[in-house]
């Protein structure tokens, strides 16, 4: 069945593997959910992905990260939809809880977080929040 939005599709698997207390999940590939599970690594919030080759498109193995029984993502939304961009310039980049969370944003650059894209002082789609 086709998905209208692949990356909401993304997150809610992860949400619902995070509520369900299961190790890893997977989901259909992209090079857009790669960058995204890139970045949720670099920052610590998952133990790792793999992608598994498929005779279709391939599936992403995400390893989801606990910490004394919690997980390491307490809370994950998708900000632009298809009917809604959400954009934002260097300075207005949006800080999740703080500072305690993260802003995955899609540049020229490609995909960054957003203390990335306030460091090489771009803007773009701000894609969703992680804390």
């Amino acid at each position: 069945m086709p998905v209208t939005d692949p990356v909401a599709d993304f997150l809610t698997r992860i949400r619902n593997a995070i509520k369900a207390r299961k190790i890893s999940v997977e989901i259909p590939a992209s090079n857009l959910k790669k960058d995204i599970a890139q970045i949720l690594e670099e920052q610590k919030y998952i133990d790792g992905y793999e992608f598994v080759e498929d005779k279709k498109q391939g599936m992403l193995k995400i390893k989801l990260r606990y910490v004394a029984g919690k997980s390491a993502i307490s809370g994950i939304k998708r900000i632009s939809t298809p009917g809604l961009r959400n954009y934002a310039d260097s300075k207005s980049i949006p800080r999740v809880n703080n500072g305690l969370g993260i802003a995955v944003i899609s540049t020229s650059k490609g995909l960054r977080s957003d203390k990335q894209a306030r460091n090489e002082k771009v803007g773009g789609e701000v894609i969703c929040h992680v804390w």
